[in-house]
This record gives C-alpha cells, structure tokens and sequence, in this order.
C-alpha cells in the first residue's frame, strides 16, 4: 500500500446518483481519488482499467448486486478491501458479506465524517492487498497452539480470515473455552498486532466501577476520584479492546457501550470534552444473548453491532482430538514452571483424560494438569492423581447416579467438588471451574451450597 494516502484511490458503487455525489465530495476533500460506478458491471471495468485501494460499495443494486460483485473481486484481486453500504433492514446480508470476505459495513443513513474516517483507517492499516500474514507471525501461531479437530481448524481458519479486518468480533463459548486466547489470536495476526491489547472482564468489574474503568473520569467528579483517570477504551485506542463477559453489563453501560461504537467517541465521567478513540472491537460471552434480548436484559441494536462477525469456540468435550496435544503443552509448561522433570504419560492416562467430558473446558485441564504434576510419584501421571482434585471418571458416575443424567444434579455435583478441592473458598473454584466469582456465588445460592460448612471443614 502507498505511503502517501493522499494519493490512493476509492471506488464507490451505488445506484444512487445522491449517494455517489455526498461521498465523493467526502472523499475528494480528504484529497483521495474517486471513481463513481452505478452499477456492479461499470465497477468491474473500472477495477480492470484503473488502480483501486478500497471498494464502497452499496448491496441492493439491480443487474450486479454487491455480493457478486464482491465475489468477482475475491476472484480477481484478492485482498482488495470492500466496505458495504446497507439498509437497517438488510444488516443480514451485509453480515455475511463480511463472512465472505469483506471488510465492514455501514448502515444508511450514514454518517459521512464516520465513512469518511473508517474509510482512511482502513487504507492506513491493512496490508498490501492480497499479502499473507507475516510468516514468522503465522508460524509462531501455529507453533503456540497446534489444533488436530476438524472444529479447531476451521476456527483457526475463520480467525485468519478476519484478522486483517477491523470488524467488530464476538465470540460465543462455555467458560473455560479458550474466548480469550482466541481474542488475541485476532488481534496478533492482524494490522493492530503491535498496538495496545486492552482486556476489561465485565463480569467480574462491579457495575458501580465499570463506567469509570471504562470511560476514565475527571478528578472530583465523585467521591474518591482524587485524579484524573484515563479508562481503558481510551488505553485501547489504535489496538483492541476485548470485552470479556459482555453479557452482564448492565441496561446503563450497554446504552454509553452503543453511542460509543456508533460515533467512536468518549466522554470521561465528570468530563465536557469528547475524545476520539480508534479500536478494534472483540466481546465475549458466555451467556445465550438471545434469550437475553428476549427478556429485555440486553439491546438488540447493541448485539447486532457486536456480532458483525460471530465465531464460536467448541467446548473440550467436542473436539477430544486436541486434548493429547494440549496435555503434552501444558505438561511441558509446569514441569518447567515447577522445575521438575519431563513426566511421562501412559496412554491409559492419555486416554482417561480424553474419556472425561471436562465441564471447565480447556481451564480445568489446564489446572488439572499443574495439579497432577505436583501430585504424581516416579515422573508418571496415572488417573488417581486427579481424583484428589475432584475429577472422577464421569462415565462411571453416570451408570452408578442416574441423577447424573440431570443437567443441574450434574453442574452441582462439579461445584461441590471444586470447592471440596479448594477448601470453600469461592475464588479459587470459580478458577477451578473456569467462571467468575459472580457467576459461582450465583450457582451457589441457586442449589442452596452451604459453602461456609465446606470451609470450616477444612
């Protein structure tokens, strides 16, 4: 790409003879060069005859709609960046635009300046159009985190496809998942790897503290603001800002959470001016945000511009096939962390932990691991030096429980045996477990655990 902005060229597709002029105009003022096409047709000669940086481009156009011609691009200049244009009524289509390979998308009626702006942070920042990642990049992701299931791959897949964008992510997934990981995979392949990674976990933030967390304030805005804070949206700006558990914030947060994304702008608490803030936007949840935006806990307007492109993250139990690699990964790690000698792992150890169904996902192995480690004798992890954490062959359980077969019996039975293995104590469960301490003290109220016996026992 050209170092020079200036000097770089937009093409912009619309059937809409206004539209054309009002971007052009935008555009031409920013010193760009502009091409007009009114149908998909007359774009693809202009692509042909003409050196084109970015595509605007409208989907609802007769003769060539734009997801054809979006194809006939992929096809011909691969990389070459496409924003859409769509109505709130076809927010759908454009999200799958987006899944087949565009950029991003904005809503009509749209805000010039906020067009104009996206348009520049995207020339500025994607790579020469049709240039892989960086191959130590690739290669030392790879390396990190090798994935043997069909599911992983085609998520790794995905990853490396939106990497290089700037869309909004939001990625679905039990606790204990990976979300998190895999947050950060998007954002080390893509052009912001160098910039800030800003994690906020929502869940575990109070609601009192999360709009100055992320927001900052002025000093004496209230009680105990003794400085001027700078929040983490700001501390974000020109990186990412991960929004972990976004499905507990509350009606308050998600409405300044909507005005930001909206018009990218911050206002401190307590403070007068608004400051522009550019980052890339990935949340996290857990929770069915459906079911929420059905009972009114959630916006959907807020949901749909999260989830312009949604990847889920498979739980343990569906994708067995990795565990063998990730048990030798975190085997390696905490004998070094620990400093004791390679253990070995026999296969009937190898097979156990692949027959369990993990209900903490990647977390609890991880933590299982660094348990049976310390725990094993002769350098040899066996299956009993799980049990003393808790973990049971949960195959077995179920032929001599069929109250197993219960979905909650089940989930408070796992509860019961990480705070048996903690001692009671909440917060270190809820790690076990791979969830907040808001959502374990729930659970715990929810099947009536009297945790306080618990840790008197110990």
């Amino acid at each position: 790409m050209k170092d020079n902005i200036s000097s770089q060229s937009v093409l912009v597709v619309d059937d809409d003879r206004n539209v054309l002029e009002v971007i052009d105009a935008r555009l031409s003022s920013c010193g760009l060069s502009v091409h007009k096409a009114d149908n998909g047709r007359q774009a693809l000669q202009i692509l042909k005859s003409h050196q084109i940086d970015l595509v605007v481009s409208d989907i609802k156009m007769p003769e060539m709609d734009g997801m054809t011609l979006l194809s006939e691009i992929i096809q011909t200049q691969p990389g070459l960046p496409v924003i859409f244009l769509t109505a709130y009524a076809n927010v759908p289509d454009a999200v799958n635009a987006v899944k087949s390979g565009a950029v991003d998308y904005v809503e009509k009626p749209f805000d010039g300046k906020t067009l104009t702006e996206k348009i520049q942070t995207i020339l500025k920042e994607l790579q020469i159009p049709g240039s892989p990642p960086p191959v130590d990049m690739a290669a030392d992701m790879e390396e990190e985190d090798p994935v043997k299931s069909p599911a992983m791959k085609n998520l790794h897949g995905l990853v490396k496809k939106v990497a290089n964008s700037s869309v909004n992510v939001l990625l679905l997934g039990e606790s204990g998942v990976g979300k998190e990981r895999i947050a950060n995979r998007i954002h080390r392949l893509g052009p912001r790897r160098k910039k800030p990674f800003v994690v906020v976990d929502c869940g575990a933030t109070p609601a009192g503290l999360l709009e100055s967390e992320l927001f900052g304030h002025v000093k004496g805005s209230f009680t105990h603001a003794v400085n001027d804070k700078k929040g983490l949206i700001a501390t974000a700006d020109t990186g990412t800002l991960f929004l972990d558990e976004i499905g507990n914030i509350s009606h308050e947060m998600q409405i300044r959470l909507l005005r930001f994304i909206e018009d990218r702008t911050i206002r401190r608490i307590g403070g007068l001016k608004g400051t522009a803030v550019d980052c890339r936007i990935i949340a996290a949840t857990n929770a069915d945000l459906g079911e929420a935006i059905k009972a009114g806990r959630f916006r959907e307007d807020l949901f749909f511009r999260l989830r312009v492109v949604t990847l889920t993250i498979p739980p343990l139990r569906e994708r067995k096939a990795d565990i063998p690699s990730l048990v030798d990964h975190f085997a390696r790690h905490y004998c070094q962390q620990h400093n004791v000698p390679a253990v070995d792992i026999p296969a009937e150890t190898m097979d156990w932990l692949c027959d369990y169904t993990w209900p903490g996902n990647v977390r609890e192995l991880k933590n299982a691991i660094e348990g049976g480690i310390v725990l094993c004798r002769n350098n040899t992890l066996q299956p009993e030096d799980f049990h003393p954490m808790g973990i049971e062959d949960t195959c077995s359980a179920v032929v001599a429980d069929e109250n197993c077969l219960s979905l909650e019996e089940s989930e408070k039975n796992t509860i019961l045996r990480a705070l048996e293995q903690t001692g009671g104590i909440q917060k270190e469960a809820a790690e076990v477990l791979g969830i907040s301490r808001r959502a374990i003290h729930y659970k715990i109220k929810k099947y009536g655990i009297d945790a306080g016996s618990i840790k008197a026992r110990h």
